[in-house]
């Protein structure tokens, strides 16, 4: 399990049930989770579509796209299209649609409000938009349906049963000239994905982890056409033999492990967690969360997943709203097919859609609020994910402590936090999420990363013992050198709309006796000055005043919450591909620890709207060209410590 970290601390003054074993017991108290029957309309204008209004929205764009000679659109996503925030006279309702048309593979963008649709467009040829849950299980069943795959599976390793065989979905990155010319197809544009191939030995259902057990030909499909376009490994002769010890992480198939455990350690005692009185926090108007002075709204959608909205303490704007945006995943392998092996996570399979139900004793612990939620599927039908968000209260350890220590008199605080959480599962990563209030007023971010590495065999000339760009994590299996980049946007509004931004350094003074130093403030007045790199020997962070008046009435300075990088482990790189490579240009955001946008609705993710298949660098580095004012404005924030940088060197510890 790997952690990623980030604070905003206050200086303002005034998978299924099946398969979880659980080692805590948990005492019911009234109730133990609560959840209401699916998603409702709140009195916020901000709240996701309903169930209904998915229904209604979609049957206007099926209604319009057949009166266009469109019939059976495949639904991409629909969506609140979100207003601005804090708008004296709350807007008309409207949604965002986007959909493919099977018949030429153009995409288009539509605007609905009720049952008319305002607007369409469709996407310039070849733009490709996120791949959703269908497309992903579409692209396996073509990749192992297809008869040269089974041909040369069979061929080279000798695999006829197809039910035997994996094909984890990638999208395909365009590493070089040769990828560019795959998207090209006869009629129509390629919307391609490239299947990583597996073999299940052990077991007789999905139990096995396959990803011990790496193919090394890779098929790649085009959705539009529903085949396969090219399967790169076959010139490699004679063919490499599939590792196969068992490595297996499931309980049914840990008697067949070659080297880890094969059986459960002995089971702890339990340890209970009990809230007599229920919990602290309230929860009304469907979405909107109180709790000790805390206020927040909590929201999701099909690509971001959980969202927070309108986060106020003590009746004081902190944050108009906070999302994850963007993920950068390069692997480091420069031998092909691998030099294609790039995911942008949320911008290509969408973590909202990528969600778990959680469940309670295995992701959730105590007395747990879970939050329903509603997307769309490909044929614009609502569909409620139960539990997708999980709220509850921790136990955090000491939040201050003093001893008197002349009479040895001990004042001491238990530290509480309300805990907003939500779990992603993409392909064979898990993300974890969890958003942190806290009893100080500030605010933590905490990523963790769990799951399955995406493994391989060795390439051709490669040490099979000691590859070059990877490590070896089961006899013949090689996890590739990778990053997780991570971005998020932080739309704030500390005690007012308008905010402005200072770097704050920690250095060294000249002095007699060589013994000073302090704080050294730089105010952040324009977007390319803004464009920042953390500095661990300078204790860097930065600092998000309210440029409207506000003070703090003992520092008489304007109050403040400060941004504070890498608050656990060490401090991460950022992105560590070549400058020319395209991963760096497509995922230049992640060249900075920190960049400051003035607000702008349209400006929504750092990578552009559109990530698989593109060309063109999009987002954060285009945005800031103009080099517009971002002090005393309402500013946006994107944190890419998110860049969480997280750095794989894998250890043999870290499979499964």
């Amino acid at each position: 399990m790997l952690r990623s970290v980030f604070s905003l601390a206050r200086p303002f003054a005034s998978a299924s049930s099946s398969t979880c074993r659980p080692l805590l017991s948990l005492l019911p108290a009234r109730s133990v989770w609560s959840t209401g029957q699916e998603p409702q309309r709140s009195t916020s204008y901000l709240d996701a579509l309903t169930p209904d209004e998915i229904q209604r929205v979609s049957s206007a764009v099926k209604q319009y796209m057949s009166a266009s000679g469109v019939n059976n659109p495949r639904f991409v996503a629909v969506s609140l299209k979100e207003p601005k925030p804090n708008m004296k006279v709350p807007p008309k309702r409207q949604a965002e649609v986007l959909v493919l048309n099977p018949s030429n593979g153009i995409a288009t963008e539509l605007l609905v409000q009720g049952e008319e649709v305002l607007s369409s467009e469709d996407l310039p040829y070849g733009t490709q938009p996120m791949l959703t849950p269908a497309d992903c299980d579409l692209a396996e069943t073509i990749s192992k349906s297809s008869e040269e795959v089974q041909r040369a599976l069979k061929e080279r390793y000798g695999i006829t049963d197809m039910d035997k065989v994996v094909g984890d979905p990638w999208s395909v990155h365009l590493a070089s000239e040769e990828d560019r010319l795959l998207v090209e197809g006869d009629n129509k544009p390629r919307r391609l994905v490239q299947t990583f191939l597996y073999q299940r030995m052990e077991g007789d259902g999905l139990e096995c982890n396959h990803y011990a057990h790496p193919i090394d030909i890779l098929p790649i499909v085009d959705l539009n056409t529903k085949s396969v376009v090219r399967i790169d490994g076959l010139n490699r002769l004679p063919a490499p033999k599939i590792p196969t010890d068992s490595v297996n992480y499931h309980r049914n198939l840990l008697h067949t492990n070659s080297y880890l455990e094969t059986q459960w350690r002995p089971r702890m005692k339990d340890l209970s967690i009990v809230q007599k009185d229920g919990p602290t926090f309230k929860v009304s108007d469907n979405n909107l969360v109180e709790w000790q002075g805390w206020s927040v709204r909590v929201g999701f959608n099909y690509r971001e997943g959980l969202v927070l909205q309108d986060v106020k303490y003590k009746g004081r704007p902190v944050m108009n709203r906070a999302s994850l945006v963007e993920m950068a995943v390069p692997y480091g392998d420069p031998s092909a097919p691998f030099t294609r092996k790039c995911a942008f996570d949320v911008g290509d399979y969408g973590l909202g859609y990528c969600a778990n139900s959680l469940e309670l004793g295995c992701d959730c612990l105590g007395h747990i609020h879970y939050f329903d939620v509603a997307m769309a599927d490909e044929f614009g039908n609502p569909s409620v994910k139960k539990k997708a968000i999980c709220m509850h209260e921790e136990d955090t350890g000491i939040l201050f402590k003093h001893v008197e220590y002349r009479n040895g008199h001990n004042e001491s605080r238990r530290s509480r936090e309300l805990v907003i959480s939500s779990i992603a599962t993409v392909v064979n990563y898990e993300y974890l999420f969890y958003w942190r209030f806290k009893l100080d007023g500030s605010i933590e971010f905490e990523i963790k990363l769990s799951g399955e590495l995406s493994t391989n065999l060795t390439s051709p000339g490669e040490d099979p013992t000691n590859p070059s760009h990877g490590v070896l994590v089961a006899p013949g299996v090689n996890a590739q050198t990778h990053q997780h980049m991570f971005c998020c946007r932080l739309d704030m509004s500390v005690d007012g709309e308008k905010n402005t931004v200072s770097e704050i350094d920690i250095v060294a003074e000249d002095s007699r006796y060589g013994n000073a130093f302090g704080p050294v403030e730089t105010v952040l007045k324009k977007e390319q000055d803004a464009v920042r790199l953390y500095d661990a020997n300078k204790a860097r962070s930065w600092k998000i005043s309210n440029a409207e008046g506000k003070l703090n009435p003992i520092t008489g300075k304007p109050t403040a919450y400060k941004l504070v990088p890498f608050t656990r482990g060490a401090a991460g790189p950022t992105v560590l591909t070549h400058e020319t490579s395209s991963v760096s240009k497509k995922g230049a955001f992640a060249q900075a620890h920190l960049w400051v946008t003035p607000f702008d609705e349209k400006e929504r993710y750092p990578a552009g709207e559109y990530t698989p298949q593109s060309l063109e660098q999009d987002g954060l580095p285009k945005w800031i060209k103009g080099n517009r004012n971002v002090e005393a404005e309402n500013i946006v924030l994107w944190h890419c410590k998110l860049i969480l940088t997280i750095f794989f060197c894998n250890l043999l510890g870290d499979a499964p």
